[in-house]
């Protein structure tokens, strides 16, 4: 406990005077130290709660072709209407939260953490009458008959999932925010190693097949809420930050919303820490560092998924076409992957600034003006398949890292100081007015 806390207070301790110019080398390995204390865990939380359906498709992946493209198909159904729309929303809660622990308003922590979960939890319900038509809407935009039939039947076992992963995203950020990152990591990691044997026994001992897999999603994502949840009611890290329920949770909503939607289309901690607390320069420097870490892990991760190519299909399936397809897509997820560290750098940097407007604009034109028509152009005009849609993808995130970074480069970093100082400092209602 005592290293933890010593971590803590090295996160959250002014890293450069204000009145010094350039970045020193002991600074940039002082902000490297700080970074990899953060993104280490956080990583790791991410990538397990990442791995929770991946392991679930895995072994859906032995039970044969058609469930395993069922299977394949509901999780992407899920995440495009669900999941990735949750996180979107919670991730206002890196303006919010980011900027109130910067100022030291650590009591405002919990009254947006509350707010956060009742517009969640309340939007949760109309995502789980979509994933209740999944058959329908599939049919709609094309799908093979069977395919649709399968994913709808596994999205349907997967509705419990998408309120306790509502609860899990809000928790995440709230502990995020406070660079509480290590017991989400041992947390995260119990829940994994769980859902292992978990889909083991509801997918070949009961005879459930890939409808315990989806029962495994739904348990392994409460699971992972419940455990979060009683950490921060009873942890003393959060005591400052978790003080009870409150009324004034209501009272602000509708400036939550003025976020959370705007960050839900665009799908920092560090940044927002360092501007609640009136450091700019400190700010600047964390993300020069992040940028760098980020290039590195990128080429690094590519690198790995390049020379492995041939053999990461047989996680999913034996059948040899999905194998050699996995490893044809790999050369593109890993150019893929590199573009999209950097724009989510840059992306974190918005939100860190209370920008989420303007990188909504910039997402929903890089996507949908320029990404789309070039995957339809290429994937059907050119009969390149999923190759082609895939490359439309590249193409919309390197256009929307341009774009991120003009921005950023054009920031007025002492005046998004003054206004992260101030909004931190305001009650909860007057946030953003």
């Amino acid at each position: 406990m005592e290293n933890l806390e010593e971590q803590r207070d090295c996160l959250e301790s002014p890293l450069i005077p204000q009145s010094q110019q350039g970045f020193a080398k002991d600074e940039i390995l002082g902000e490297v130290k700080k970074q990899l204390l953060l993104a280490g865990p956080l990583v790791s939380v991410n990538f397990l709660v990442f791995a929770l359906q991946l392991i679930s498709v895995m072994f859906v992946g032995h039970l044969g072709k058609l469930p395993l493209s069922g299977a394949s198909m509901a999780t992407s159904f899920a995440s495009v209407t669900g999941f990735s729309l949750l996180r979107g929303m919670a991730s206002a809660l890196d303006t919010f939260c980011g900027q109130s622990f910067g100022a030291k308003q650590y009591h405002m922590l919990g009254i947006h953490l509350q707010g956060s979960l009742l517009v969640l939890l309340t939007a949760s319900i109309p995502l789980a009458f979509i994933w209740t038509n999944a058959p329908s809407i599939l049919l709609f935009f094309g799908q093979d008959l069977e395919i649709a039939a399968e994913a709808g039947k596994y999205a349907r076992f997967m509705l419990p999932s998408i309120f306790g992963f509502a609860i899990q995203e809000c928790h995440i950020r709230f502990l995020q925010a406070q660079n509480n990152v290590v017991p989400m990591m041992i947390i995260s990691g119990f829940t994994t190693l769980l859902h292992i044997l978990v889909c083991w026994i509801l997918v070949f001992k009961s005879g459930l097949g890939n409808k315990g897999a989806a029962l495994a999603n739904a348990f392994s994502y409460w699971t992972n809420a419940l455990l979060l949840v009683l950490y921060v009611r009873t942890s003393p890290s959060c005591k400052k930050t978790w003080t009870g329920y409150s009324m004034e949770a209501f009272y602000g909503i509708l400036k939550f919303l003025k976020l959370s939607i705007p960050s839900a289309i665009m799908l920092s901690t560090r940044s927002s820490n360092e501007l609640g607390a009136g450091r700019p320069r400190a700010a600047r420097l964390a993300i020069c560092v992040t940028l760098l870490m980020v290039v590195t892990e990128g080429t690094l991760m590519g690198t790995v998924m390049i020379s492995g190519r041939k053999y990461w299909g047989y996680l999913y399936s034996k059948d040899e076409q999905v194998v050699k397809y996995v490893g044809q897509m790999l050369l593109l997820i890993a150019a893929s992957h590199l573009i999209d560290g950097i724009q989510s750098v840059l992306t974190g940097v918005a939100r860190g600034c209370g920008w989420q407007k303007i990188g909504a604009w910039i997402n929903l034109g890089a996507y949908h003006l320029i990404g789309t028509p070039c995957s339809v152009v290429l994937a059907f005009v050119y009969h390149l398949g999923g190759e082609g849609l895939w490359t439309g993808l590249i193409v919309a995130l390197f256009v929307q890292a341009i774009c991120l970074a003009i921005v950023t480069l054009n920031i007025k970093w002492e005046e998004e100081a003054k206004k992260a100082v101030n909004r931190a400092t305001n009650s909860w209602g007057a946030m953003l007015s």
